[in-house]
């Protein structure tokens, strides 16, 4: 291909726009998530796949997009660590606080389906527990693979690693608007829920992409990025907070510390790396 480099960001636009047209089609056509399956997989496959295609015509290795061949599963058990040390410690605060308010029941172990206006289900089978972690295993393949391996090798071959990894987050965050879009135009939730629902999923969609794309930068794999982003996708919809008046009332706090102090974390590790880097350079 001609000028790959200075077309960097339209190759990675269209390859998002078909991602996201095969995304559209999942949720609004095929709603595989609102079946007993209770996840939207098949334009994951789809995603996974424009992913090697697009690693072929670039002439590239899958090294290069993240995809290295050593130390994968200490890297992956490094990122599985770090992704339950931080929901041990959301969850903890979540009891105190409903202990405090004396609303505190038990802790549940079964799998539900995300859902905008709430989680939905409740199976203690063993086949959905497999079916879940199958999915979440499928989406962290694709949406690391894609926004932090392929978007962020494209996108740096014509910018700095900060602005890359912004514009990768920004669509990772859009990426996540589809829920609410979808929830919006079945009657679900109002124009208001939809709005607000919008910029919060957006908004933190696109902190987390942020914090993936550091911990991609600071390990040069996506292995650490994928156990943590795996742990964040499963944990909620499997571990649930039993209270005296419902269940889950607190998960958006849960998720709110559990995020903030994991990106507050690699944030530091990254201005640390970066300040060690800048002394031993001037030496």
């Amino acid at each position: 291909m001609l000028n790959k480099k200075q077309r960097s960001l339209s190759v990675v636009l269209l390859i998002y726009l078909i991602c996201f047209v095969f995304r559209i089609l999942e949720y609004f056509l095929l709603r595989t998530d609102k079946t007993f399956l209770g996840e939207a997989f098949v334009h994951k496959l789809i995603g996974i796949a424009v992913l090697f295609i697009i690693v072929k015509i670039y002439s590239l290795k899958l090294s290069e997009v993240g995809f290295r061949k050593q130390k994968v599963l200490p890297n992956l058990l490094i990122g599985l660590s770090f992704g339950t040390a931080t929901f041990i410690f959301a969850y903890s605060v979540e009891i105190l606080i409903l202990r405090f308010q004396e609303n505190f029941d038990l802790l549940k172990l079964y799998v539900s389906a995300y859902s905008v206006e709430e989680n939905t289900g409740d199976q203690t089978a063993f086949i959905f527990f497999l079916i879940c972690i199958i999915g979440n295993i499928i989406n962290v393949i694709m949406e690391e693979g894609i926004f932090r391996g392929l978007f962020q090798k494209l996108l740096e071959r014509k910018y700095a690693f900060i602005t890359s990894a912004v514009l990768a987050s920004v669509l990772f965050g859009i990426w996540h608007i589809i829920s609410p879009l979808r929830s919006y135009l079945d009657g679900t939730i109002s124009m208001g829920g939809f709005i607000t629902t919008s910029i919060m999923l957006i908004t933190t969609s696109a902190l987390v992409g942020f914090k993936f794309a550091m911990m991609t930068k600071l390990t040069e794999n996506l292995y650490v990025a994928m156990g943590d982003h795996f742990v964040n996708n499963t944990i909620v919809n499997m571990l649930h907070v039993i209270s005296d008046t419902g269940t889950d009332e607190l998960m958006v706090i849960r998720i709110s510390i559990a995020q903030s102090v994991s990106f507050i974390a690699i944030l530091l590790w990254y201005i640390v790396v970066q300040c060690k880097n800048k002394t031993e350079s001037i030496r």
